[in-house]
């Protein structure tokens, strides 16, 4: 038997908010499915690095994040064409974007 989950609609929600409450603006760029979407979030520095988080689920089946476009941060381009193939597999996707001056996401994550 699984375990209930969030919401994706409310969990990103809480994320914004929490954002904004950080002194981190955040947005929603695409919306998906409320109920179940994946979400992928947009990290931008103040110097242009950008890292864009997959979220994934550990072996544990624990809720987690994925560097999707790797370790160091990237440029636009490369952060687009990655978040474009991700919504090419999963129209149900959520983007979102924070400003991160420290690259760390303003929510809870457990980064893999």
């Amino acid at each position: 038997m699984s375990e209930p989950r969030l919401k994706t609609g409310f969990w990103v929600s809480m994320a914004i908010r929490r954002a904004d409450q950080e002194g981190r603006s955040g947005m929603v760029l695409r919306r998906g499915d409320a109920d179940a979407g994946g979400v992928l979030a947009i990290l931008r520095d103040r110097s242009g690095g950008v890292l864009v988080l997959s979220q994934v689920r550990g072996m544990d089946g624990e809720a987690a994040w994925m560097r999707g476009t790797g370790p160091a941060p990237v440029d636009d381009a490369t952060a687009d064409a990655y978040v474009q193939r991700q919504v090419g597999r999963d129209p149900d996707l959520w983007v979102l974007e924070f400003d991160a001056p420290d690259l760390k996401p303003p929510f809870e994550a457990k980064l893999m």
